[in-house]
């Protein structure tokens, strides 16, 4: 048998990279081995650009507008020769960090000239250890990854199941608590709930902090000290971190702490169990009739039975959620944790940061892909609502309990009295009515409940959708 791992383009060995590609492809700009390439790039040039204009080595000369230009220019032109250059470096150098040193010294010359470049060479990756420039890069991508892909596609989401909640906010549906029939609600009104709660976590992300350090091998500044002890190098690193747009941390081993990452992590798992509680209720939904999946029917449902039409965008989001919560646990049990100034386990555990977010924004796609091809159906709402008049006992025995605190007479026991008609059986309109005149209520309150029905029991759920405040885009 021919071997699939000698077939030629590779064959993705993860889901991701493979049948769900086109779901998550935006992440590789972010998240990617090569994507971390870049960005190491991208801060040991601006380490460079920087030590020479705050003038941090006396004697070095400022580059000039025209030599950052170029030196940037590397970043916003990087691909994949340079891609391939610098794994063909890594396997000489044995050593990722400095393979990309490696890689800019090859470039100076042309840029600043052979003259300058010898002394300006050294400048690059200056009084640096590996992590000094992992924990730059890992905040600029992690922070770009979730501003630039996952939260517009989390916020877009949130603003659709908000909208569904406005359009829904008047239709009746009899609610379940514990799996039994309960105090009606509207279905805008829970969906709701859902899209508040997801508003809460998204309002959390975006204030989120990304710390970063540049202070050495054990974030003592020592070798930048004996090297050059005239230059304030705590402000140094501050005003580099802070113009990368990230904020600075004082105080680390070799490694920053990643305890924002632990943070954020938690944040976006939180998140993703709120949505993964919208497919479940959604499914549930679905399977009691209360919605169609009638559009896009070009679909198959089910390989033998041609009837069927499976919720199965909402079950491809549980199972993608369920996997980003697991490695989002683990990424901010482990990330907090270090023993003493350094170990690599951080190194290994941040390579799985985009798959994390790859199945979450995956599940995303498949809600917002769910939600389009639902279309409500009052008629079985209101079948239910109908066949439940017993969840107008609240109402009653709670009237029944105000006037009996108002002094009318008659009301004792109001509780016990509607458990007798209604615990464990069914009753219908005519019967609830005929129990409702023989009570000796005033005459208004009579009126108010031989009207009211499941159906128009449902409180100020509708008002309540006009608390909803979604994150804009």
């Amino acid at each position: 048998m021919r071997s699939l791992a000698e077939v030629s383009p590779p064959i993705a060995l993860g889901a991701l990279d493979g049948r769900y590609r086109g779901a998550v492809a935006d992440l590789v700009d972010h998240l990617s081995e090569a994507a971390l390439n870049r960005a190491r790039v991208r801060v040991e040039i601006e380490w460079l650009i920087h030590l020479t204009t705050v003038g941090a080595v006396p004697g070095v000369r400022a580059l000039t507008a025209d030599e950052q230009a170029q030196l940037r220019e590397i970043v916003a032109e990087f691909g994949a020769d340079d891609i391939a250059e610098l794994a063909q470096i890594e396997r000489e150098t044995v050593h990722d960090v400095k393979a990309v040193e490696y890689y800019l010294k090859r470039r100076l010359p042309a840029i600043v000239g052979t003259d300058d470049a010898t002394g300006l060479a050294e400048l690059i990756h200056f009084a640096c250890t590996s992590e000094d420039i992992n924990n730059l890069s890992y905040a600029l991508m992690v922070q770009g990854a979730v501003h630039d892909v996952w939260r517009p596609k989390a916020a877009a989401v949130t603003r659709q199941i908000a909208e569904l909640a406005r359009d829904l906010r008047d239709q009746p549906l009899l609610a379940h608590t514990h799996g039994q029939p309960a105090t009606p609600t509207t279905l805008g009104k829970e969906f709701a709930v859902l899209a508040h709660r997801l508003s809460r976590q998204l309002r959390r992300i975006d204030a989120q902090d990304y710390l970063g350090k540049i202070n050495g091998a054990t974030g003592t500044y020592g070798a930048h000290v004996e090297a050059v002890p005239e230059t304030d190098w705590v402000a140094v690193s501050q005003s580099f971190v802070e113009s990368l747009g990230l904020q600075w941390n004082p105080l680390t081993t070799q490694i920053e702490s990643h305890d924002w990452q632990a943070e954020l992590y938690a944040d976006v798992a939180r998140f993703n169990r709120i949505l993964h509680n919208l497919c479940t209720d959604t499914w549930t939904y679905i399977s009691m009739g209360y919605f169609a999946q009638v559009r896009g029917q070009g679909t198959v449902g089910s390989s033998t039975m041609p009837h069927k039409v499976n919720p199965i965008r909402f079950e491809n989001a549980e199972a993608n959620l369920e996997v980003s919560c697991a490695l989002l646990d683990v990424l901010a049990s482990t990330l907090v944790q270090s023993r003493l100034q350094r170990d690599l386990t951080d190194s290994s555990m941040q390579r799985n940061i985009g798959t994390a977010f790859g199945h979450s924004l995956l599940a995303l796609d498949n809600v917002a892909r769910g939600l389009a091809g639902l279309d409500p159906v009052p008629a079985a709402m209101a079948a239910d609502l109908d066949a439940n008049w017993e969840v107008l006992g609240e109402p009653i025995q709670s009237a029944m309990r105000a006037l009996g605190a108002r002094g009318v007479p008659g009301m004792e026991q109001p509780y016990e009295r509607l458990k007798e008609l209604t615990r464990g059986r069914r009753i219908t309109g005519d019967d609830l009515r005929e129990f409702v005149r023989g009570l000796g209520l005033p005459a208004d309150v009579e009126q108010r409940f031989l009207a009211l029905t499941p159906q128009t029991y449902v409180g100020l759920a509708p008002r309540l959708v006009d608390f909803l405040d979604v994150p804009a885009e």
